[in-house]
């Protein structure tokens, strides 16, 4: 469901997340991603956040990430994801239900075939709902992208991060810190993880926090 309508008179600024695609060189490659903000809203285009969080995983992150399993949440088009996948990642990339079919389109152009069966699984998750189809502490890596902007689903987020990262996983997200409420979310993820910024982009005004938990998870 979009969360912001479409409008044909866009902001300036706002104009490229009404272009039909979008074209990054990343990875080696380039990646072509198809938008529709017509269609499917902010779910639908791409966002500085995916950007910044894709360039740092390519040139900026100290982790290897071939072999790995990692899962994106609110993957959206897909670009974080996606990138991951190609520089070796095994990467689950989730988005709710509603979005899917943009994001599967866009790993499919995206993902070479021979890549895609291991590396680049798409996948349906709300936060909070339906965990007990992923793996508890069955991911190296969590990724976001923009996914810090509803106050609402902050518990719900918190408990699936809780529930995806194995003892040393690492969470990186992506945002933009624009309201009090924003804050508010790190304050809350600093009560279960410890939370560093490791990356700001000053044109786009964009946060990487690296988050690790702080302790080994409780057995169940």
């Amino acid at each position: 469901m979009a969360l912001v309508p479409y409008t044909e008179n866009a902001l300036p600024a706002l104009a490229k997340l009404h272009n039909s695609t979008a074209t990054f060189h990343l990875a080696g490659r380039e990646v072509l991603l198809n938008q529709d903000w017509r269609r499917s809203g902010v779910a639908a285009v791409v966002w500085d956040a995916a950007v910044v969080l894709a360039l740092y995983l390519e040139a900026l992150a100290p982790v290897e990430l071939r072999g790995r399993p990692v899962i994106e949440l609110g993957a959206g088009t897909g670009l974080v994801g996606i990138v991951a996948a190609l520089l070796g990642a095994r990467v689950t990339i989730t988005d709710r239900a509603p979005a899917l079919e943009l994001l599967s389109a866009n790993v499919r152009a995206n993902v070479p075939a021979d890549l895609r069966p291991g590396s680049a699984a798409v996948s349906e998750l709300s936060w909070g709902s339906g965990l007990e189809r992923y793996p508890a502490g069955g991911f190296d890596l969590v990724l976001g992208a923009d996914i810090v902007y509803l106050e609402d689903t902050f518990p719900a987020l918190l408990a699936t991060l809780d529930h995806l990262c194995a003892d040393a996983a690492a969470v990186l997200l992506a945002c933009k810190i624009r309201y009090e409420r924003d804050a508010r979310f790190l304050a809350l993820l600093r009560a279960r993880f410890s939370v560093e910024e490791v990356h700001f982009d000053r044109p786009r005004d964009i946060h990487v926090y690296r988050a690790v938990r702080r302790a080994p998870r409780a057995e169940l």
